[in-house]
């Protein structure tokens, strides 16, 4: 039980850690299309992207695939760029249109993000344990967890804004889904250049 609460912790200290703020980005723009009534369809969304993350980590602690950390790294922000750009290019219908191949985005997005050199960390902490499937479990949970008090917010503050100052829902997509652009395309930017190194 301390193995699973330390994984578990280490889960949602991982998506929640603002250091590393591209995954919270990434989560928030995932949203950004979406209203506290469609909660459980969010829920799917992330939990979509969870499984992808958790196969990748899997392959990745097992050393069954290894990439470049500069690749993943600019990776990242393209998934978020890629999101954003999907939630603007919706234009103003008052449902996400795309909405399977937005699960297909989040599980590839999640394969992407499970790659990240978190896995290293994780195999310092492991040792020599075996019990590789119970730590990951316990990882993703936290993950899951952190993810799902992200959306929370996310969706509690657009309720705010559509029931007390009547904003519209296609307003608050593109300003956030724009905002998150703007960022993930400077980060993207930044990051390319280590690629050639």
């Amino acid at each position: 039980m301390q193995d699973f609460t330390l994984y578990f912790e280490l889960g949602w200290q991982h998506i929640l850690n603002w250091k590393a703020y591209d995954h919270i980005l990434f989560v928030i723009v995932l949203c950004a299309a979406y209203t506290l009534t469609d909660w459980k369809r969010m829920l799917l969304l992330v939990t979509t992207f969870t499984v992808g993350h958790s196969i990748t980590l899997a392959l990745s602690i097992l050393k069954v695939i290894t990439v470049k950390t500069d690749l993943i790294e600019f990776l990242i922000p393209v998934t978020i760029l890629v999101t954003a750009a999907s939630n603007i290019m919706s234009g103003k219908s008052s449902r996400p249109k795309g909405v399977q191949l937005k699960y297909i985005l989040a599980l590839f997005f999640g394969l992407i993000h499970g790659l990240l050199g978190f896995s290293n960390y994780l195999n310092s902490l492991r040792g020599k344990s075996t019990n590789i499937a119970a730590e990951i479990f316990a990882f993703n949970i936290g993950l899951e967890f952190g993810q799902i008090l992200i959306v929370t917010g996310i969706l509690l503050i657009f309720f705010i804004l559509i029931n007390i100052f009547k904003v519209k829902r296609w307003n608050w997509n593109f300003f956030l889904s724009s905002a998150v652009f703007g960022i993930s395309f400077m980060m993207a930017a930044e990051r390319w250049p280590g690629l050639f190194h």
